[in-house]
């Protein structure tokens, strides 16, 4: 079985990340939406609430699964038996940190490959720091996100629990 998994921190996830994870899920046997922690962001969800999201949106895609994990992905990829990393590219100025991810996962483990994805054009824009600055706002943007998270997203500003 040739699996992938497509790792991030997913608050929320988007229409870009199902995008690019449908893509994915053409082309492996099995996709594992990783999700992880970014010590550099405050998240808006707890990993347990990212996690049930991401399976409520991409329960369409049967090869897909979600997991929490924390510490290096090349790692869990390893332990999981994964042959590739998934990474989305919305725009070049993504590429150089991207790259630079790449090459050090390559450097310790060289036998996991990863792979760059572009997600469609309508969704090239998109990312969950957008999401987070409308909700913050007030203003849920249903379409940029699956009907899951918008709904979530809806009980947040209703409730006044909206990012700072």
């Amino acid at each position: 079985m040739r699996r992938a998994l497509y790792p991030g921190t997913f608050d929320p996830i988007t229409n870009g990340h199902v995008d690019v994870i449908e893509r994915a899920a053409q082309l492996f046997d099995h996709i594992i939406v990783l999700i992880g922690e970014n010590p550099a962001k405050t998240p808006l969800f707890s990993e347990e609430e990212r996690r049930h999201m991401a399976e409520e949106a991409l329960r369409h895609v049967p090869n897909v699964s979600v997991e929490v994990y924390h510490g290096l992905i090349v790692d869990y990829a390893r332990h999981c038996g994964a042959v590739a990393i998934i990474r989305g590219l919305r725009a070049i100025s993504d590429f150089e940190y991207e790259l630079q991810l790449a090459l050090t996962n390559r450097r310790l483990a060289p036998e996991i490959c990863t792979l760059f994805l572009a997600p469609s054009e309508r969704y090239v824009y998109v990312n969950s720091s957008i999401v987070r600055e409308l909700v913050r706002f007030g203003h849920v943007p249903a379409e940029l996100v699956p009907e899951p998270v918008a709904r979530r997203l809806e009980q947040l500003v209703r409730q006044g629990r909206t990012p700072h």
